[in-house]
C-alpha cells in the first residue's frame, strides 16, 4: 500500500470544496475588501460570513475574531500586544515547557525586554498542574497562556479548570488551540477563555491563514501599523482566498465534529493496544486517555525515530518523528524531555497522527509492517 497519510498534525489537504471556493475568490470575486464599489462590497461580505463561521465553532462573537497568517503571528499578536499593552499593571506572564516555539521564542523575546516569564513543569502524561499555575500568580501577572493540547503527545490540558481560575483572579487567558480547532470540540465561552490561536492548514483548511479570538474587553496592543484592517489590529489588505476558506472549513468542520472524533478515537485506540500488544519495549507518550482523538506518540527503546520513520516512508507510510532537526544536530523533543524521559527514550520517539480520511485498511497495513520494521532496527542498532 502507497501514499498512507499519518501526519495530520504538520498539516492536512485543502478539502475540495475549500479550494472551490478560494479558486472563486482567486479569479471571479478578486475585489479588495476595503474598496467601496461592487467587488470590494462582495469581497467585505465574504469576509464577514466566514468571520461568523470561525467565531460559530467556537463558540464566540464574529466581532471576537481577527484574521492572521496563522497560529505563530496569532502567537505573536497576543503575548506581545498583551503585555506591550498591560505593561503598567505588570510584567509577568505564565506558561508551560512544553509550548510550541511560537510561544516559548516569543517568551524569550519578552523576557529580553524586561518581562518575567514562568515556564510551569508538566508531569509525566505532558499534562500542566492548575495548583501550579495558581502558585505562580503574583501581582504582577498579566497573562497566563497554556495550549489546549500539545502537538506532538496530544496531552489536552485542563483548559476549563486553569480559565476559572484565571477569570477569578482578573489574568488574562490565552490558549494555542492550533492543534485542536476544528479537530475536537472548543468553547471559549464555557471554558473561560480570553484569547485563542487557530490556524487553517490543521483541520483542511489552507496554509497561510489562521485567526485570533480577542474576547470583548481585552486589552492587546497591535504590534503591526499600516492600514486599519482588521480593526486596526491587523494592517494589511486582506487574504480575501484565505479567509473564505478558513471559514469554509470551519463550517465543514463543525458539521461532522461528532462523527470525526468517534472515527479518530477508534483508529486511535486500535493502534496504542496493537502496539503495546505486539512490540516489545515500547511507551505510550501523552496521557492515556485525555488526548487528541487521532495522536498516537510512543518511544521505542534501542532504535532512532528518525530511523524508523525513513524506513516506514519507503514503504508508503508518512508519520514524523519525536526529534527536532536543527543547525546539522537532531536534539530530543523539548516536550518529551519536559516529561521526564532519558534522551534515549525521547530520541526514540515517533508521532502518528490521524486525519478524516485514514481508514481502518491504512491502520492494518501499518500495524502488520511495524513489527518486522523495529525488529530489524533494533537489530542493527548500536544502541
Amino acid at each position: 500500500m502507497q501514499g498512507v497519510y499519518f501526519d495530520h498534525s504538520a498539516t492536512t489537504s485543502t478539502d475540495p470544496a475549500v479550494a472551490a471556493l478560494m479558486l472563486e475568490y482567486m479569479t471571479e470575486k478578486f475585489g479588495n475588501p476595503s474598496s467601496v464599489h461592487s467587488f470590494g462590497r462582495e469581497a467585505r461580505k465574504a469576509v464577514e460570513k466566514a468571520r461568523e463561521q470561525v467565531a460559530d465553532l467556537i463558540g464566540a462573537a464574529a466581532g471576537e475574531i481577527y484574521f492572521t497568517s496563522g497560529g505563530t503571528e496569532a502567537d505573536n499578536m497576543v503575548l506581545k500586544g498583551v503585555a506591550f499593552a498591560n505593561r503598567k499593571k505588570g510584567n509577568h506572564i505564565i506558561t508551560s515547557a512544553i509550548e510550541h516555539h511560537a510561544i516559548l521564542h516569543t517568551c524569550e523575546y519578552l523576557e529580553k525586554q524586561g518581562f518575567t516569564v514562568t515556564y510551569l513543569p508538566v508531569d509525566k502524561y505532558g499534562m500542566v498542574n492548575p495548583r501550579d499555575v495558581a502558585a505562580a500568580i503574583t501581582d504582577q501577572t498579566i497573562l497566563c497562556s497554556i495550549m489546549y493540547a500539545n502537538n506532538e503527545v496530544g496531552t489536552i490540558q485542563p483548559i476549563g479548570e486553569i480559565g476559572r481560575l484565571t477569570r477569578e483572579k482578573g489574568i488574562y487567558f490565552h490558549t494555542d488551540a492550533v492543534q485542536v480547532v476544528g479537530n475536537y470540540p472548543v468553547d471559549v465561552q464555557a471554558c473561560n477563555i480570553d484569547l485563542l490561536s487557530m490556524s487553517g492548514h490543521k483541520f483542511h483548511g489552507p496554509k497561510g491563514i489562521g485567526a485570533l479570538y480577542i474576547r470583548r474587553g481585552t486589552k492587546l496592543q497591535s504590534t503591526q501599523q499600516g492600514g486599519g484592517q482588521e480593526r486596526k489590529l491587523r494592517a494589511g489588505t486582506e487574504n480575501v482566498p484565505g479567509i473564505v476558506g478558513l471559514g469554509k472549513a470551519c463550517a465543514i468542520a463543525k458539521e461532522g465534529m461528532a462523527q470525526k472524533v468517534t472515527h479518530l478515537t477508534g483508529l486511535r485506540d486500535k493502534i496504542i493496544r496493537e502496539i503495546q500488544t505486539n512490540i516489545p519495549e515500547v511507551k505510550l507518550n501523552g496521557h492515556p486517555t485525555q488526548r487528541m482523538p487521532g495522536n498516537v506518540n510512543f518511544s521505542f527503546s534501542r532504535l532512532e525515530g528518525e530511523a524508523l520513520l525513513l524506513h516506514l516512508d519507503r514503504r508508503g507510510i508518512a508519520v514524523s518523528s519525536g526529534s527536532a532537526c536543527t543547525s546539522g544536530s537532531v536534539d530530543p523533543s523539548h516536550v518529551l524531555s519536559a516529561m521526564g524521559l532519558t534522551r534515549e527514550l525521547a530520541s526514540g520517539a515517533l508521532r502518528i497522527s490521524l486525519g478524516r480520511g485514514n481508514t481502518e485498511q491504512e491502520v492494518t497495513y501499518f500495524l502488520e509492517i511495524l513489527p518486522a520494521i523495529v525488529a530489524n532496527l533494533r537489530e542493527m542498532s548500536c544502541l
